[in-house]
């Protein structure tokens, strides 16, 4: 499965919001040094209720907006 994901580090409050296939995520990471991405995927881990070690980071690594997969084994 693979989630599209739209990122804004350095929020005040942390949370999560779903627009239809979409998850728009609000971290209190900066965007420097990977610290945004690791905690979006913790984000979304809790969110979808699956191991971070399931989510790979497909695309977007660099951006705000990020595609997701959750592998399923």
């Amino acid at each position: 499965m693979l989630v599209t994901v739209r990122v804004h580090p350095r929020a005040s409050n942390a949370r999560v919001v779903r627009h239809g296939d979409m998850l728009e995520v609000w971290v209190h990471a900066p965007a420097a040094d990977g610290a945004a991405n690791k905690a979006v995927l913790a984000a979304v881990a809790k969110e979808l209720d699956v191991p971070v070690s399931a989510l790979r980071l497909r695309t977007g690594a660099r951006s705000r907006n990020k595609l997701i997969e959750v592998v399923t084994r």
